[in-house]
């Protein structure tokens, strides 16, 4: 089952993300027996900003994808507002 993870940052987070990135990334690229990452990056406002993160990803179920972000220092520093995870149905595009 495929999921869509939509974050959005606190308003004053973007020194969270800069200090967090590149163990952001890392843990992004470690690889996860039980959650499959299938696309990822950041959203940016009207100004180019980075102001969240949409991911899509592979897992069995919603609390198998929830319990994997916590393992992400992004969320532990704080750096969501807001994180949304829900079913998504891949109709054009997806992955071969």
């Amino acid at each position: 089952m495929q999921f869509l993870v939509y974050t959005e940052d606190q308003d004053d987070g973007l020194p969270i993300r800069r200090a967090n990135h590149d163990a952001h990334l890392a843990w992004l690229k470690s690889g996860d027996s039980l959650v499959s990452l299938l696309a990822a990056g950041p959203w940016l406002d009207g100004d180019g900003v980075i102001r969240g993160s949409l991911l899509i990803v592979e897992a069995d179920a919603r609390q198998t994808v929830e319990a994997w972000l916590a393992g992400d220092t992004c969320m532990s520093a704080g750096l969501p507002k807001a994180v949304t995870v829900n079913t998504f149905k891949w109709a054009i595009g997806a992955p071969g």
